[in-house]
C-alpha cells in the first residue's frame, strides 16, 4: 500500500495538541463504570498518560446516546488529567465481515453508533477486531469487511477519528492474524478512510510472530513494514501470552509472566520506530497495572537518555 505520513506523537498531531512533548503515551484499558470520564480519572490515578475504554457495554448491540452533560464531564476530566490520547475499543459482538445478513446489519449499525460516540467525545482512535469468517472463507470475509468499512466514509469525512484494525490471534475463524489480511483491507479503504493498525503482542505471538527476542521483534517490524507499511502502525496493546507461540489462542498474561517474556516489551518501549506510539495494557490483573506502567516507563526513559 502507498505510504501515509507518519503521525508524529513526539511533536504532536492535531488530535493530541495539548500532550506534553516527549511524554511517553503509556496506559491501560480502564473501566468506564459510572461514566466515560471515570476512565480518565482512574487512569490518572495510576499514572496513565493514555487510556483505552469501552464507550458502551461491550456485550450489547445498542446503547444510550451520550448526553451533553457526559460530554462536558469528559472534557473537564481531560483538562484535569491532561490525558488526551484515548482509544475506544469497539464492542465484542461486531463482525463487519459476517456472511449472515442479520449479524452484518446489526454490526454496521453498532459500529456507526460507536463512531458517533467517539466523535462526540473527541476520541482520536477507534480500535476494532476486523471480523470472523463464516465457515472457512477468509477471502469472502475480508471482502465484506472492506465493503462494510467503506460504507462509513461519509461519516468519517473531515474528521480526526482514525480506525485501528487490531491484530488477532487467529482463534476460530477470525481474520487479522496475518499481516497480509491487514494489508488487503488497508489497500482497499485507505483512499476513503483514516485507517491504521494496533498490534496486540499476545495476539501476534499466538498467531506465529516470534517477538520474544530483539532479533524476532526487529524481524516482525521488517515484515510489517514490507507487507503493510510502518506508517500504518499506530498503537500497541502490550500483553504477555499464557499460550506458546503459534497456539492461535488468545490468552493474556501479566508482563513477564507469560511465554513472550519481557524483552519484547523493552523493545516496544525503546525502539526508535515504536517508543512514541500509544502502549495500552490489557493484562488480566488490573491491580498490577501501576507496576507494569512503571516498567514500561523505565524502558522508555532509558531510550531517551
Amino acid at each position: 500500500p502507498a505510504k501515509q505520513p507518519i503521525i508524529d506523537h513526539m511533536h504532536q498531531d492535531s488530535r493530541n495538541t495539548r500532550q506534553e512533548p516527549y511524554k511517553p503515551l503509556i496506559g491501560a484499558h480502564m473501566s468506564a463504570s459510572g461514566g466515560a470520564y471515570q476512565a480518565l480519572l482512574r487512569g490518572a490515578d495510576i499514572g496513565c498518560t493514555a487510556i483505552q475504554l469501552f464507550t458502551s457495554n461491550q456485550r450489547q448491540w445498542h446503547s444510550k446516546e451520550i448526553a451533553d452533560e457526559a460530554v462536558k464531564r469528559w472534557k473537564q476530566a481531560q483538562e484535569e488529567t491532561r490525558i488526551y490520547t484515548t482509544i475506544s475499543h469497539n464492542n465484542y459482538l461486531t463482525n463487519l465481515g459476517s456472511g449472515k445478513e442479520e449479524v452484518l446489519q446489526k454490526s454496521i449499525q453498532s459500529f456507526g453508533e460507536e463512531i458517533e460516540r467517539c466523535q462526540l467525545l473527541g476520541i482520536p482512535y477507534l480500535n476494532f477486531h476486523p471480523g470472523v469468517a463464516t465457515g472457512n472463507d477468509e477471502e469472502a470475509c475480508l471482502r465484506q469487511i472492506v465493503k462494510s468499512l467503506r460504507s462509513f466514509s461519509a461519516q468519517l469525512e473531515n474528521n480526526t477519528l482514525r480506525l485501528l484494525l487490531e491484530t488477532t490471534a487467529g482463534q476460530g475463524n477470525s481474520v487479522g492474524h496475518r499481516f497480509e489480511h491487514m494489508a488487503y483491507i488497508i489497500q482497499e479503504v485507505r483512499q476513503v478512510l483514516p485507517i491504521g493498525v494496533c498490534i496486540d503482542t499476545c495476539h501476534i505471538f499466538a498467531a506465529g510472530y516470534d517477538i520474544s527476542t530483539q532479533e524476532g521483534f526487529e524481524a516482525m517490524l521488517c515484515e510489517f513494514d514490507k507487507t503493510i507499511g510502518l506508517d500504518y502502525l499506530q498503537a500497541f496493546h502490550v500483553n504477555d501470552s499464557l499460550r506458546p507461540m503459534g497456539s492461535r489462542k488468545d490468552r493474556h498474561a501479566v508482563l513477564g509472566q507469560g511465554e513472550i517474556g519481557l524483552e519484547a516489551f523493552r523493545c516496544i518501549a525503546s525502539h526508535p520506530r515504536t517508543k512514541q506510539l500509544p502502549m495500552i495494557l490489557e493484562t488480566p490483573e488490573p491491580s498490577r497495572y501501576q507496576q507494569e506502567l512503571t516498567l514500561l516507563k523505565n524502558y522508555t526513559r532509558r531510550a531517551y537518555r
